[in-house]
């Protein structure tokens, strides 16, 4: 056993904060490197399984909360409520803070209208969630602006975390739907996860829970066309996706005994895993070109074992001994969820600064119209400087505005339920 176990303290991975950047990353890249035409011939295959970055998330949530809020009796570290504050207060800055930005982006670009395409941008517009051929054979079907009412309902959806329920579309700010889901799996963890912990075979429920996730996307590639609403639910609903949280919990049911017992991976085994994750990937990718319905299957169940050993393969990450390095992957780590939440307005940002300046900027100080009508184009060779302020601005808006507002949140919360507030939490944030 490590100093941390020997010690009597929660083992720390130093390996799951690297894993949680690595997903924050990637789901940047899955939804901004195919907007680059130069590179569309082969960006495809990057970007095609970018839901794996979500789904691994979920689990890894799941793995994380069971390790830091189960006690050695195999119980909650404290009541339900509190566990929910401090749940809550993790997540609602970050999703209001994202919301607002990109409200207040669509907004502004719709009114300066850089590109032609800007001129119909408003917080109204949205496009139906399918997954069929409508959106090729018939341009502008799924592209839908919401009424007054539709405008209402679902900003009530989104300040209430409630969002993810929506089957039809996204809106606003369309990745926060993780944050809502998020919530959700919170609310239900107390309850099931020390009842799952007493379960004797934590590999065998693993393997019903993963049984049991592929049923809905059966159902639905039997009985229906692809449409909505059932794309919609398969995608975001809470409790078709709540199977990728409770296997994080399995996951860690599973490890944690595995470690009791004081087992560890061999090099070997490393490798297998590694070699299992890269196959899937690979599989994965080109079964995504063999029709619509493998789509449903790998995104809900099919690529949870590759999923699993990936958290798994993680845990092996030995803690290094520099103080910095396990300082800046905390902190990369803690930048992940904001990375999720905030990269669409941000790279909408980015690009259109980006045109004015491939344009004739010189314009812009006797006339900005003259100056967004001069704009040229985006070009893959700024790519990785947004990546680079993404990462950067994501890390201090965690540190600098979410901390703090979550610590505000938990002073003011904590002892209404009779719990003091603690210390700032590390992990699962």
């Amino acid at each position: 056993m490590d100093k941390t176990q020997r010690s009597g303290q929660k083992e720390r991975f130093i390996g799951l904060e690297w894993l949680r950047f690595a997903l924050g990353l990637y789901i940047v890249i899955f939804h901004t490197l195919h907007t680059y035409p130069s590179i569309s011939d082969w960006s495809h295959y990057v970007t095609d399984i970018g839901f794996f970055s979500t789904s691994t998330f979920f689990v890894l949530s799941g793995f994380l909360l069971t390790h830091v809020y189960l006690d050695n009796q195999r119980k909650l570290r404290e009541p339900a409520r509190s566990f929910w504050i401090k749940r809550f207060s993790n997540l609602y800055p970050i999703h209001i803070g994202s919301l607002l930005l990109a409200i207040g982006i669509s907004l502004l670009i719709g009114y300066l209208a850089i590109t032609p395409q800007d001129a119909g941008m408003s917080p109204r517009f949205v496009i139906y969630d399918v997954n069929n051929d409508l959106g090729q054979t018939t341009p502008g079907a799924l592209e839908h602006f919401m009424s007054n009412a539709e405008l209402a309902l679902n900003l009530v959806l989104n300040v209430s975390l409630l969002h993810a329920w929506n089957p039809y579309y996204l809106t606003f700010n369309p990745p926060s739907w993780s944050i809502s889901a998020l919530m959700a799996f919170y609310l239900v963890f107390p309850w099931i996860a020390p009842r799952l912990f007493r379960l004797r075979h934590a590999g065998r429920a693993l393997v019903v829970t993963n049984l049991l996730y592929l049923l809905p996307p059966l159902i639905v590639i039997a009985m229906t066309d692809f449409g909505m609403p059932e794309t919609g639910i398969l995608h975001r609903n809470p409790l078709i996706r709540l199977p990728e949280f409770v296997a994080g919990i399995l996951l860690c049911v599973w490890y944690t005994r595995y470690r009791a017992a004081g087992g560890w991976l061999s090099v070997m085994q490393r490798l297998m895993l590694m070699a299992f994750v890269a196959s899937c990937v690979v599989v994965a990718v080109w079964l995504l070109g063999q029709g619509h319905a493998w789509y449903y299957l790998l995104h809900n169940g099919l690529l949870l074992p590759a999923q699993l050993a990936l958290i798994l393969l993680a845990t092996q990450w030995r803690t290094p001994e520099s103080r910095r390095v396990r300082r800046l992957a905390s902190r990369l780590g803690g930048a992940s969820l904001p990375m999720f939440a905030l990269h669409v307005p941000l790279f909408v940002i980015f690009t259109r600064t980006e045109r004015v300046f491939a344009g004739d900027p010189a314009l812009c100080t006797s006339g900005f119209r003259a100056c967004f009508d001069a704009a040229g184009d985006s070009s893959l060779v700024f790519y990785p400087l947004f990546l680079l302020l993404t990462v950067l601005f994501c890390v201090m808006f965690q540190e600098q505005f979410v901390l703090r507002v979550r610590n505000a949140m938990q002073r003011w919360l904590l002892p209404r339920v009779g719990t003091p507030p603690s210390h700032t939490e590390k992990v699962a944030r």
